[in-house]
């Protein structure tokens, strides 16, 4: 008894659209992150529109910047649907040292690890504390200078754009 034999049919023109929509695929999930942060996330820039970004700079021997810090947990957690909150160590302290300061200070945000300005588009100043707002399409839209409320936190999400 003789079986049929299965004709195999191979649309090969379909095969280099599945292998170039794979490679694709496995690049994107390759991408180098635009950021770090201390509790160990990391994604790009681009991924936080669509919400505000706030991005406070501090110091732990800044007096206004930990006064400022219980103001900032709290307007995260209050607007977390609306704003992205990001704190960023003005003197560029990182590993066992940052981490240190972020849980003296009770920080309850992400910290990056690297300071993000050349990335994001904006100088530093010399000012602290201070608070760079971008609005979900991300452009720089406020710098907040000195300790912010939640009140004037969520202020900034509802002004006009003005001259950073």
């Amino acid at each position: 008894m003789t079986t049929p034999k299965t004709r195999r049919t191979s649309n090969s023109t379909a095969r280099p659209a599945v292998w170039l929509l794979c490679l694709c695929a496995l690049l994107s999930a390759c991408s180098k992150p635009d950021y770090h942060t201390t509790d160990g996330a990391s994604g790009k820039f681009a991924d936080l529109r669509g919400k505000w970004l706030f991005v406070n700079y501090w110091a732990q021997w800044c007096a206004p910047c930990i006064k400022e810090i219980p103001e900032l947990n709290r307007f995260q957690q209050q607007y977390a649907d609306q704003a992205n909150v990001f704190a960023v160590n003005y003197d560029n302290a990182s590993g066992a040292e940052l981490q240190q300061q972020v849980k003296k200070l009770a920080i309850e945000l992400r910290v990056f690890e690297q300071d993000p300005a050349a990335q994001l588009g904006y100088q530093r100043t010399d000012v602290l504390p201070v608070t760079f707002v971008f609005n979900p399409e991300g452009k720089l839209t406020a710098t907040l200078n000195g300790p912010q409320t939640v009140e004037a936190l969520a202020a900034a999400m509802t002004q006009p754009a003005s001259a950073p």
